[in-house]
């Protein structure tokens, strides 16, 4: 195999060990985002609003909240690490298989001269 293939291979595998593996032990907390949206507001236990004034105040559900892979996690799959395992992994080679096919379309055809 080319040194090139063993590159992509293994970055490949990386990348899956990180969705499959390392995403279970990412943080809970809101990101910066989330925190500051909800500065200003009040908050009950569960982390709804109550009262305030703040951005998140006008939130709205996503249109796609219901879709499989919605929130991080595989709908149907009861155990939440593996559908957070199952869902990175999805993702990875998703991603991996559309960029792998814009760069085979995009090499363009390659001509071959013999002398």
């Amino acid at each position: 195999m080319k040194r090139t293939t063993w590159f992509v291979l293994s970055g490949l595998l990386v990348a899956l060990f990180l969705a499959g593996v390392v995403s279970n032990v990412a943080s809970g907390s809101p990101d910066g985002l989330d925190s500051a949206s909800t500065k200003g507001c009040a908050l009950d236990a569960a982390g709804e609003i109550t009262g305030g004034a703040c951005m998140a105040r006008n939130a709205k559900a996503h249109e796609w909240e219901e879709s499989p892979f919605a929130d991080y996690g595989l709908r149907g799959v009861d155990n939440p690490y593996l559908s957070t395992a199952l869902s990175g992994v999805a993702g990875v080679l998703l991603t991996f298989a559309v960029g792998g096919g814009i760069f085979w379309l995009a090499r363009g055809q390659r001509t071959v001269t013999t002398e």
